[in-house]
């Protein structure tokens, strides 16, 4: 069916800030946002993004040259602050002139003057309002709210999205984009209507045909149901992961009270990539959202723009009445 959106692009400080059609921002996610992802998101009118948590800076460095040969669209990086070889991923960054960067896991005002004092945008990723509140002090252009329904690496506070971004609405006053359980335009239009001024997508694209993450992991998402996700291992850093023998391996574990040296062990070593990256659906860490009950197809990225775009334009006319 032909996409024939009832605006045909949308004005707001966030659509302004990173020059956008829609304030519809894909997340950064680790094994899945490669530049083939992120330029089709943002020739969509989006804002894509290359997740480098899980890049050695020579791949993204690759990673770079080849968005940029295939798209001259604003996109943004997310940088995880806790990773190891930060500098060198901050100076491929600046190198290639990023227009946007995003931060998470750590501390905003370690990076935020030095990639503004190169013109960079910068948003930084949060789960509750006290944190929000340091982020503006820190200088940051954006921040990004995420509830504990998202998937991956989540705040110990066990904030869902909807209780977060109203709370985090009436402590800033810079633009506000909301994360966590949003794969449809109509949960988008609640974030707005809540006070935020965009949203950031991660588990729909996920299940795009340009995410980087092995088909078995999609095709795992797109059959996973209502009450199939967990957040589990918050003795370490929270996650929210799809169920599996993994994971039962962890609840085992943690109901012997095994210690924090001995979950770390069992963890290992790229988990994470075993999972989503190479396709071990039993022995790798699935990272996905709750939302994923609600995803049902994989297709291209371009797609998924339109119809969470064309779901919100329907929503805002009508919202209690579905056509």
């Amino acid at each position: 069916m032909a996409f024939t959106p009832d605006f045909q692009s949308f004005d707001n400080r966030i659509t302004r800030l990173f020059q956008i059609s829609y304030p519809i921002i894909q997340a950064g996610m680790i094994w899945n946002s490669g530049w083939r992802l992120a330029s089709a998101v943002s020739e969509a009118g989006g804002l894509g993004i290359i997740g480098a948590g899980s890049m050695y800076p020579d791949v993204l460095a690759e990673h770079l040259r080849k968005y940029q040969a295939a798209s001259d669209k604003p996109f943004a990086v997310n940088v995880p602050l806790l990773y190891p070889d930060i500098d060198q991923l901050m100076r491929q960054i600046i190198a290639a002139r990023v227009p946007i960067v995003f931060t998470s896991a750590g501390n905003p005002k370690t990076w935020t003057a030095t990639l503004k004092a190169e013109g960079i945008t910068v948003v930084h990723v949060v789960s509750s309002a006290k944190f929000a509140l340091k982020c503006q002090d820190a200088g940051v252009d954006a921040v990004v709210a995420e509830g504990f329904e998202a998937g991956g690496h989540n705040g110990r506070e066990e904030t869902t999205t909807l209780c977060l971004i109203p709370n985090v609405r009436k402590q800033i006053e810079i633009p506000l984009i909301a994360a966590g359980g949003i794969a449809t335009g109509r949960a988008m239009y609640a974030m707005m209507a809540l006070g935020a001024e965009g949203v950031q997508v991660g588990s729909r694209f996920v299940c795009s045909e340009e995410s980087s993450g092995h088909i078995h992991f999609k095709e795992a998402v797109k059959n996973a149901g209502e009450g199939d996700t967990i957040l589990t291992l918050k003795q370490l850093t929270p996650v929210r992961l799809i169920k599996n023998d993994f994971y039962r391996k962890i609840q085992q574990a943690e109901s012997e009270c095994a210690d924090k040296a001995a979950l770390e062990t069992l963890l290992g070593r790229a988990r994470a990539k075993e999972g989503m990256f190479l396709g071990n659906l039993e022995e790798g860490e699935l990272e996905i959202g709750q939302v994923s009950g609600l995803i049902q197809d994989i297709k291209p990225a371009a797609d998924i723009v339109r119809e969470l775009w064309n779901d919100f334009c329907h929503a805002s006319k009508h919202p209690f009445y579905p056509e």
